[in-house]
């Protein structure tokens, strides 16, 4: 598993989607962290879901807001704050995730100050979940997809 993670991270460096700080660390936890194998620790992380699925779901959770105000914000924020140390890669789609939601909420409020804007604000929020669709799918497919246009708040 670790092994996994190595590789993923260092093609994620490679590609430029995280700084070599960011892989320092990143690598450091990695290799700092207890093997459950080893340990015989029992602990299920991920809510004893697969990586992917669980990636996809929180991509997916930013819908909730359409049912329940603010679960669209909070869901998903719970989900990478619960489980970001125990996965390099939930803290990263989680990053992604927070940093994406601000952007477009940003986009979205200087657009609909303006009469003209507001228009625009409508296709900026359908063309927002379209990029949660496709962040989703390329989760569960195990891909790491950096949604276009982010403001990066959180490194």
């Amino acid at each position: 598993m670790k092994y996994e993670d190595l590789k993923i991270l260092d093609e994620l460096r490679e590609k430029g989607s995280i700084s070599e700080e960011e892989y320092q660390r990143e690598k450091e936890k990695i290799l700092n962290a207890p093997d459950p194998a080893r340990t015989g620790s029992t602990k299920q992380p991920l809510f004893g879901m697969a990586e992917n699925t669980y990636l996809m779901l929180m991509h997916l959770t930013q819908f909730a807001g359409a049912i329940i105000p603010l679960a669209g914000f909070i869901v998903p924020i719970l989900m990478w704050t619960t489980n970001k140390d125990v996965n390099v890669n939930v803290d990263l789609h989680g990053k992604n995730i927070l940093n994406a939601m601000i952007s477009y909420a940003i986009y979205a409020a200087v657009l609909a100050i303006t009469i003209i804007g507001i228009p625009v604000a409508v296709v900026l929020g359908i063309v927002y979940a379209v990029f949660v669709i496709l962040a989703s799918v390329k989760a569960n497919n195990g891909e790491y997809w950096k949604y276009p246009f982010t403001i990066q708040f959180i490194k």
